[in-house]
């Protein structure tokens, strides 16, 4: 609707307060015919172009100081493409007037984006180059429905909030503008004249890419092209698959060693990767790689959920890094969160004056522990923000995985809260209905959408059913990180082995609630910071005893039912904790046949072996796949059981946590014939004192502990044996 030239309404717009900058500005019929009006701040002179002939049909006046030009075309009634040639004080050029163009989201995504059920938002909001007509440019979305006012400003605008203010589409909340001006890799944000009246330069909640911190500003930048998963990918994240995984903070896993600078994405693609091939991982779990302000955060309090971080290169840059990933044959996690942002003014917070994106009320909206804001699930906005984030990193960055941080943060509302910190739900339980709903949503819309994409929840309550169905009243993850098997095994391994009869139970524990869920067994970076020491200082006795200690506990983790999950540096037994601004010790591996070698050669062959070996994976969530052969021999502290495939082929597994070789010892079997020691973490080739069963043993025809047949073994000390029934 156009509305008069008028001294109060062109102050009204230069001064940030006009909602429709299309009722004044742009190409209008009048009754004296065809008027243009354009605000141009500095301009000298302006001249408006029929773009069809290149014709000069109309030269327009200065009618306000600020900038503001009006100029009637006689004889023309219908409305025709036109651009803008203006004189400034040392230059000429011709600009197509953004003004000139009508609305851009489609009554459809309007529809779908406010009733939450847009799977893919940010092809509709933020940044993205265009072509109307046979003008390019950039069209920019934002949603702002409380905002009085929003501008984009950026590298194209000088950074003045006048230039470009945007039209709302009031019936969505949303302000859009087509802009020729702009271009790819231009900085920008959106200048919100908010609610309260206060102006705000906010990022782009949608952007594709940002600046790296202390700069804030969004970048203009394109969407990869679309890969679909290939059938080996899906097969790979599949419960009957082996899953091990390597967690790996990019920012620390090395480092350039002439300045401690990060290694680029490149640089990761080239050494990170062969690395992990090479010890035998079939995945990596990226800490969160989504722009972020605090690099104490390790990524997770993001700010640009849609923008790989600019630490380590661009976008296209880790695009490529997850190609040379997959060329290789490993999955690629990466760590989400959906949970929290952080309250940095240029972010979400309080985006166009009000609780857009966050909790209004502080009890609801605040995360004591973080200090940082709980996204408000119950909003469709945030509900289409959130959701169809993952289909982004999926599609566009070929991400196999997404492993959601801090679960239960989002389930219970009086999560780390005293009482009268929190608000109950509708009907006065302490559940985030709204949150619960967001998750099944999620998982369901993934799971429909990319099919053998994986969810993983990082969930250490006792919830029910996260990992079953939505359709079957479950969460909807595909695994759950077992917490309680990861803190009561260390616990136990840091027990003197003189006292470990008596919590024998701490290893036993874990097999009464492993088939409630399909479980992932972490050992993971929160384990080794904030004073937790690493893994292997968090074994006993002396040096030889805590690297035999190690060994013995990774091979009866990867044994044991579940998939697993190592961090970085655990592989070759860091003694120092990790920290975030530094490289892992990679110089503990230069010494010949050294200790930390031993670990990590072990670390290999335990990830080849485990994969060899289907009793080790196939079966991990049902029953039939496992079997205690020895479960109560406390004195001992020996632990025996079998794993089994769907063919019925066996893997014998036997661990001794006491220092002392134990000769002689029965343990009843399934199966008469020979058996191969396939591993034995006590082997001379991993540092160990080569106490074992010299490659093989007989089956003995007693039987033993309800089995027919039996093994009379040598089991070394701190050590963990894998044996085969050879063929």
């Amino acid at each position: 609707m156009s509305v008069a030239v008028t001294k109060k309404a062109i102050e009204k717009l230069i001064n940030g307060y006009e909602s429709d900058p299309f009722a004044l500005l742009g190409m209008h019929e009048t009754s004296v015919g065809l008027e243009v009006r354009a605000f141009l701040p500095d301009a000298v002179a302006v001249s408006v172009i029929d773009r069809k002939n290149g014709r000069k049909v109309a030269t327009l006046e200065r009618i306000h100081p600020s900038g503001f030009f009006c100029g009637a075309i006689p004889r023309r009634k219908r409305r025709f493409n036109y651009c803008l040639d203006i004189i400034w004080e040392n230059a000429q050029g011709v600009v197509d007037d953004p003004y000139q163009f009508g609305i851009l989201l489609q009554e459809m995504d309007i529809w779908f984006l406010a009733q939450g059920h847009h799977s893919r938002s940010y092809q509709c909001l933020g940044a993205h180059p265009a072509k109307l007509g046979n003008i390019d440019g950039i069209t920019f979305a934002v949603w702002a429905p409380n905002a009085k006012s929003v501008s984009v400003v950026g590298d194209f605008s000088f950074w003045d909030e006048r230039r470009f203010p945007m039209r709302l589409r009031r019936e969505s909340g949303i302000w859009e503008l087509f802009l020729p001006q702009a271009h790819l890799g231009d900085c920008y944000k959106y200048s919100i004249l908010d609610a309260n009246g206060e102006r705000r330069l906010k990022a782009d909640p949608y952007a594709f890419e940002t600046q790296i911190r202390p700069e804030t500003a969004s970048i203009i930048n394109t969407l990869p092209l679309v890969q679909p998963m290939p059938l080996s990918r899906q097969q790979a994240n599949q419960r009957n698959a082996p899953m091990s995984i390597y967690e790996v903070h990019l920012g620390s896993w090395r480092r350039h060693t002439d300045d401690q600078s990060w290694l680029s994405y490149r640089e990761l693609a080239e050494q990170l990767i062969p690395y992990v091939k090479e010890m035998g991982f079939t995945h990596i779990e990226l800490l969160p790689i989504n722009e972020h302000p605090f690099d104490g955060s390790w990524g997770y309090q993001p700010l640009g959920l849609y923008s790989p971080t600019r630490r380590f290169g661009s976008p296209m840059d880790f695009r490529d890094f997850i190609e040379a990933a997959h060329q290789a044959e490993i999955n690629v996690i990466l760590d989400w969160v959906p949970g929290h942002f952080p309250e940095d003014d240029y972010g979400l917070r309080n985006f166009d004056g009000t609780s857009l994106y966050e909790y209004a009320d502080r009890r609801e909206g605040f995360h004591p522990d973080w200090n940082t804001l709980i996204y408000n699930y119950g909003r469709n906005e945030v509900l289409n923000y959130l959701s169809a984030n993952l289909l982004y990193w999926h599609e566009h960055f070929a991400l196999d995985g997404f492993r959601f941080d801090a679960v239960a943060s989002m389930l219970y509302r009086d999560y780390s809260r005293k009482e009268g910190e929190w608000i109950p739900n509708k009907h006065g339980g302490r559940e985030n209905l709204e949150a619960i709903d967001f998750i099944r949503h999620t998982n369901k819309l993934l799971g429909v959408t990319c099919p053998g994409t994986i969810t993983i929840a990082e969930e250490s309550t006792d919830f029910p059913k996260v990992t079953l169905p939505p359709d079957e009243g479950g969460l909807g993850f595909n695994y759950k990180w077992n917490m309680g098997w990861m803190h009561d095994t260390l616990a136990y391994m840091q027990r003197d082995p003189i006292y470990r009869k008596f919590h024998h139970n701490q290893m036993t524990f874990g097999m009464l609630y492993a088939y409630n869920e399909n479980f992932i067994l972490p050992l993971s970076h929160d384990e080794f910071v904030h004073g937790k020491g690493s893994l292997i200082g968090r074994m006993v006795g002396d040096d030889w005893q805590k690297f035999a200690n190690l060994r013995a506990y990774l091979g009866f983790m990867w044994a044991y039912p579940g998939k697993k999950l190592l961090f970085m540096g655990c592989e070759f037994a860091q003694w120092r904790e990790w920290n975030h601004d530094s490289s892992l010790d990679w110089h503990l591996l230069e010494e010949p046949n050294s200790p930390h070698q031993g670990v990590q050669h072990f670390v290999r062959d335990l990830n080849l072996s485990y994969r060899a070996n289907a009793p080790l994976y196939e079966c991990d969530f049902e029953r039939e796949g496992f079997e205690w052969l020895t479960v109560d021999d406390h004195n001992n502290s020996v632990f025996a059981f079998c794993r089994k495939d769907t063919q019925g082929n066996e893997i014998i597994v036997i661990s001794n946590f006491t220092p002392v070789v134990h000769h002689n010892y029965v343990v009843g079997v399934n199966k008469a014939g020979t058996y191969q020691e396939i591993l034995n973490s006590d082997s001379e080739f991993y540092n160990g004192s080569n106490v074992g069963n010299l490659g093989e043993i007989e089956t003995i025809t007693s039987a033993f502990n309800g089995k027919p047949h039996s093994l009379s073994l040598t089991l070394p000390p701190l050590a963990t044996l894998y044996l085969r029934l050879k063929d």
